[in-house]
């Protein structure tokens, strides 16, 4: 790696700049521009979450105050907040959807082989949404309340490498259970999800495309026993059986077997039955897969304290959608900065290195794998575990 290039340059150098502008020409981003380029924008946005700014003012003095080092970053547009605020709201969000999606099924590729604490061949997916608070005075195109906006981040996280493979982002009316509608289930693979997904046909529909899922039952779950496996009750798991469903809708929504089992959780002390259209795993893996899913709360948990997603530089919906598919390709960028490198320290201290070392001329990896020193986690600090 070149010394004299700024960490800032070099981090950049990890993006594919080719399919970058393909994904500009595609929604004709750079179309009637002299200046500020959409590669200009990016650099900019990328600068402010590995920064941390506040505001497009914070953004705009914090570059300004380094102008001369600002050709060598590779922004040759002068930088502004009027200006960047109107990229933002008036240049295709979807670039950087695109873009993030070419650096997610990069990463994907890099983390194939890596272990999430199950001795499983298959692929695991955990699926989940959180909701974004918006002040809805700003933000009025995102209903979500009488006096609250909100948006919503539908995420299909691969627990190998904890990469999110699927994004969408929908209004906060919008409820969690719609995402299995745009998903093209993969074969073999499994689904793990909480009850909100617990839609018979949208079900059925992932058990015909010989994908499993693993999600957990309502209180007021209808069915009937057709036959009981034994158990060892020592290892939590209190019965495992085969049911159908018995009120007509349910079942004519899904009318094959499900699996049903019930388990106690010692280190929570409560009861949980999970359903399942695998028959051939244990039960206590079963519930194992379960407990996996919370990686996804920990991402979403992670990239709120870590990434710039809950304050935005612009209140139009294309400029939130670009703020958060530009900090998603952050996230992922670390990540196989991380793996290419082949770098020990969590994605948290990388984050911490960089956001005070981006205008030095040191080689990146000097800079990041200097450490020789442990990260003690706290129990307020669980969160990091993810990472590690």
């Amino acid at each position: 790696m070149n010394s004299g290039k700024s960490i800032f340059s070099q981090l950049m150098d990890f993006l594919p700049a080719y399919e970058f502008r393909q994904c500009v020409e595609r929604y004709q981003g750079n179309y009637k521009l002299k200046s500020f380029s959409c590669w200009d924008q990016f650099l900019c946005m990328a600068f402010a979450q590995l920064t941390y700014r506040e505001s497009l003012r914070d953004i705009e003095a914090c570059l300004r105050a380094n102008q001369t080092k600002l050709y060598h970053l590779g922004i040759r547009g002068r930088v502004s907040r009027n200006t960047l605020a109107h990229a933002n709201s008036t240049r295709d969000w979807r670039i950087y959807a695109d873009f993030a999606h070419l650096l997610i099924k990069q990463a994907r590729e890099l983390y194939l082989n890596d272990d999430f604490g199950l001795a499983l061949e298959q692929t695991v997916y955990a699926l989940d949404a959180t909701t974004i608070d918006l002040c809805l005075s700003l933000f009025p195109w995102a209903y979500f309340r009488k006096r609250k906006g909100a948006v919503k981040l539908h995420t299909l996280l691969d627990l190998r490498g904890n990469i999110p493979t699927v994004i969408i982002i929908t209004h906060g009316l919008i409820h969690d259970v719609h995402l299995l509608d745009q998903l093209t289930f993969e074969p073999g693979a499994f689904y793990v999800m909480d009850r909100a997904y617990l839609d018979f046909p949208r079900l059925h529909r992932l058990h015909l495309s010989s994908a499993f899922f693993v999600t957990r039952a309502k209180k007021r779950f209808d069915c009937r026993r057709l036959y009981s496996q034994p158990v060892d009750r020592a290892s939590g798991v209190i019965c495992d059986q085969l049911v159908v469903l018995v009120n007509p809708i349910p079942r004519q929504g899904y009318p094959e077997k499900l699996r049903r089992i019930r388990y106690f959780d010692h280190l929570t002390n409560k009861r949980m039955v999970f359903l399942t259209n695998n028959f051939t795993l244990p039960p206590l893996a079963i519930a194992q897969l379960y407990r996996s899913r919370w990686q996804v709360e920990l991402f979403f948990k992670w990239i709120k304290q870590h990434l710039r997603i809950k304050k935005f530089y612009g209140t139009s919906e294309n400029a939130l959608k670009t703020q958060i598919w530009i900090a998603i390709s952050i996230y992922v960028l670390v990540a196989i900065v991380k793996k290419q490198l082949k770098l020990e320290t969590s994605l948290y201290r990388i984050l911490q290195i960089l956001s005070v070392t981006l205008f030095e001329k040191t080689p990146i990896l000097e800079a990041l794998s200097s450490l020789d020193y442990e990260i003690q986690l706290s129990t307020a600090g669980k969160q990091l575990i993810l990472f590690h």
